[in-house]
Parts: C-alpha cells; structure tokens; sequence
C-alpha cells in the first residue's frame, strides 16, 4: 500500500494511504495490532482522508486492541462491508493443475507477462480491473496509475488467460515474506463458467511456490465466485475483516 501510494502516513500501528481520487489504496489498514490505540487516532484518519477529499476508510480484523473499535466509533465510523481472508498452504511438490476441480479449460492458454513491456501490461489491467465495475462505468485515471504501478512492483506476478490468441482473463498476485497474496482476478463475461478464473489461481499458486512462499491468501467478499473457486482449489477461512466507513466526512468511495 505505501509503495503504491502517493501519500502515506503511520497511524495505529499500521498505515493510511492516499493514491489519487478513485484509487483503490485510499484507506487506512494494519492498524490495532500492537497493543492500546490513541483516542486521538480515529481523529487523525479522519481529517487525512478529509483533506484528500475521498470517504474515510478503514480495513481491521478481528485481533486488533479494543480501543481501536472505541476511537472509530467515537469518530462517527460505521461497518460497510465484510471480505473473508482465505488461506491455503504451499507445497513446490503438489500438482495444482490435479487440483481443479474440472479438468484444464479447454484452449485457453495462461502466460505470465512482461512487465517491462507497456502494451503487455495495460492490457493485463485493463482485463484485470473489467470485472470491479459496472458496465459503463470506466476506472478512473488513479485506479488505472496505480494498477500499472502495482504490476511492477518487486514480487508482483502478472499473469493473461488466451483463446485463439484473444486476452479474455488476468490476474495478479504479490509475493513477500513466504506469503503469495492473489488478487485482481476478472473473466471477460463471454468467457464465463469455463474454469478460467480457477485456472488463474492455479497459475499464480504455481508461481508462489516456485518462488518459495509457505502459503497463499485471497480476499473475497462472501459467497461470490471468488470465495468459491479458492475453497475448491484448497483454501480455507483464516479471518472475516471489516470494512468500516466514516460518512458525511468525504465524497462516497468508489465501488
């Protein structure tokens, strides 16, 4: 999150950001897992997210300090939403592909990009961000930046579903610390419920064990595909996170 944004600020023991306008780093995370949290913290995300004109926003998990839900609350945050946390191990010995729970889609080929090659990874953003809107809405010029941003980070993996040529899917993942992280998975809709985006985790998996990681996390909203297609692929439930809001201090966060 902090080499992706373009402002970071320690708070609670754990980081907000900001990214521009629309972004998907505008938001306030890892905060509440070092012990007692200052009144005055809830106060001071507030008035960061304030200042850069975006809805305050903050991610926690069930084992942060007591205090941190007291200064949120008492700083006007409300719940908006649930992710699941899922996690799998990683074993550079298991046969992922035999881990599908149909077999490899037929004729789609899955490569991994390169991303020093521009047109390579607008591309890969372009598919990989299709599915997190709504038809007709467009990312904006901040989600785009940071995606490309994000596809060269040290540890990130970016990776293209073909047919007959034609990118019809992508997904990333970030590798750090024995831990791969997926994210950013989309199926262009023509191409729906044949195995691909399955196939894409299966990809990434591959690719974290060859880079040595131990384990795997995905974050998914509950009970969408995601959710589902990770459990068949071997990860379980590690943590529900909240996703908590501060209205009326921001414009509404994008979806």
């Amino acid at each position: 999150m902090v080499e992706l944004a373009v402002e970071a600020e320690p708070v609670a023991g754990g980081w907000m950001t900001f990214g521009g306008r629309g972004a998907f780093v505008n938001k306030a995370c890892g905060l509440g897992l070092e012990g007692e949290v200052p009144a005055e913290s809830a106060e001071r995300i507030r008035t960061f997210f304030r200042d850069w004109q975006v809805e305050p926003t903050v991610e926690i998990c069930p084992f942060v300090h007591p205090t941190l839900l007291e200064a949120l609350a008492e700083a006007g945050f409300q719940l908006h939403a649930f992710e699941n946390v899922l996690v799998r191990p990683l074993d550079p010995a298991e046969d992922l592909r035999r881990a599908l729970s149909h077999p490899w889609p037929e004729g789609v080929v899955i490569d991994r990009i390169d991303a020093s090659e521009p047109a390579q990874v607008e591309t890969y953003v372009r598919v990989s961000s299709s599915g997190f809107f709504a038809a007709g809405t467009e990312m904006s010029d901040s989600f785009f930046r940071m995606s490309l941003k994000a596809a060269g980070l040290p540890g990130a993996d970016c990776f293209v579903a073909r047919v007959d040529g034609e990118v019809v899917g992508a997904a990333g993942c970030a590798n750090r610390q024995g831990v791969t992280s997926l994210y950013g998975a989309s199926v262009l809709p023509a191409f729906r419920r044949r195995g691909i985006q399955q196939a894409l985790i299966a990809a990434r998996l591959e690719r974290g064990a060859q880079r040595g990681s131990r384990r795997a996390t995905i974050v998914s909203h509950p009970g969408i595909p995601t959710e589902r297609n990770a459990a068949r692929l071997g990860f379980r439930m590690a943590y529900t996170r909240s996703v908590l809001v501060c209205p009326g201090a921001g414009p509404v966060r994008p979806p």
